[in-house]
């Protein structure tokens, strides 16, 4: 399994293309870059000719989520990656970890070739150094004292949950509980954050209001969450030969979409149930289809769509991710492109769908996702 962007070589630039964000500022303590390859036209992320290979994967797999100037939320409250705060207490380790493994029952998808996603080792390696250069370092934390989690789940409640969630629900910001986050995050990394905050964003510095004994209790209760947690096993990686049509001999669903575009996931549910025939895409990389798929969902990930080639255009498409939109948006107009005028994303996305319990092939270890938060009106970080 090969991504065109790894035979890419020399310099390349990821252009920003928004007149409102400009390329963010080297911090005082970050690295040296080396000199710039060249500029776009339009306001831009220029990226050394030594990481064009990185530049170009962020561009395809990262940036529909974390947007193209890493400063996040383009889609499922992807967290800025540039970061003062962020950069300095993350390790290039706990960033290789991050996109390895993903963050299971959320967007961001698993991306090491090991667990069937399209980043081999070396290609993780250059995705790392993109993030870094040119901003801030990281720098040892010092460690922290052990806290109470009785006493820090009272302050957690109070000033935490509402953004942050807890284990039945997410929040907009970080989803705290989640288990493989916890796996990776290091209490000086989680009591650092507390401390210092995501400047710009509604998270504070709480070292203005909490004492070190207190930030400490906030970690220990953080900490709690990863009790009963499991690692995730892996269902068969997919052939490629799957068949594409769900209910073969049903007749053709008849449903109005949203917006000329959308269809919900009751409405698909509804059909489905009834043998309607449709095709159902997984538009996330194959590694979130071996970990849980909805049952008879075919394996196209938004990039690699050589597949979509062999999908009739007589027949509905419906493509799914789990941001909710946006992958699953890089396929329909991609097969829109290609005729196919049956063709819609499902409006919530497969984390709705498993949540409802509809039909599902899951991987040992896997459960249903946390609930959702309402829509952001505000920027959280």
């Amino acid at each position: 399994m090969r991504l065109p962007v790894f035979v890419a070589l020399g310099a390349f630039v990821v252009a920003a293309c928004n007149s409102n964000a400009a390329p963010p500022a080297p911090s005082p303590t970050a690295a040296k870059a080396p000199a710039p390859a060249s500029v776009d036209e339009c306001a831009s992320t220029v990226v050394p000719a030594s990481l064009g290979a990185g530049a170009e994967i962020y561009a395809t797999l990262c940036a529909p989520c974390h947007g193209k100037d890493l400063q996040g939320y383009a889609a499922d409250h992807a967290p800025s990656l540039v970061t003062p705060t962020f950069l300095e207490s993350a390790t290039d380790d706990f960033l290789e970890k991050s996109i390895m493994t993903g963050r299971p029952g959320t967007s961001m998808a698993a991306y090491s070739k090991h667990l069937g996603g399209p980043l081999d080792d070396a290609a993780i390696d250059r995705l790392v150094a993109f993030i870094r250069t040119g901003r801030t370092a990281s720098k040892d934390l010092a460690p922290i004292a052990k806290g109470d989690a009785a006493k820090g789940k009272v302050l957690y409640d109070q000033s935490c949950a509402s953004c942050h969630g807890d284990q039945q629900r997410r929040g907009e910001a970080i989803h705290l509980a989640n288990y493989s986050f916890l796996q990776q995050a290091s209490d000086p990394f989680l009591a650092h954050a507390i401390t210092h905050g995501r400047p710009g964003t509604k998270m504070v510095a709480f070292g203005n209001v909490l004492s070190p004994a207190q930030i400490a209790d906030v970690v220990a209760y953080i900490r709690s969450y990863q009790t009963g947690g499991a690692d995730i096993g892996q269902l068969p990686a997919p052939t490629g030969k799957e068949p594409l049509v769900i209910n073969p001999k049903g007749k053709a669903p008849a449903w109005k979409l949203r917006d000329d575009r959308y269809v919900s996931v009751d409405t698909v549910y509804a059909a489905y149930k009834a043998g309607a025939k449709m095709i159902i895409v997984d538009a996330r990389p194959q590694s979130e289809w071996m970990r849980a798929h909805i049952k008879g969902a075919v394996s196209i990930p938004h990039h690699e769509p050589a597949r979509l080639a062999d999908i009739p255009k007589d027949t509905w498409v419906i493509a799914y991710c789990a941001c909710p939109h946006h992958l699953s948006g890089i396929v329909v107009d991609e097969l829109r492109k290609r005729g196919h005028t049956k063709s819609a994303v499902l409006d919530e996305g497969i984390n709705d769908w498993h949540r409802k319990g509809y039909p599902m092939v899951t991987a040992p270890g896997v459960k249903r996702p946390t609930a959702e938060p309402a829509p952001s009106k505000g920027l959280i970080r």
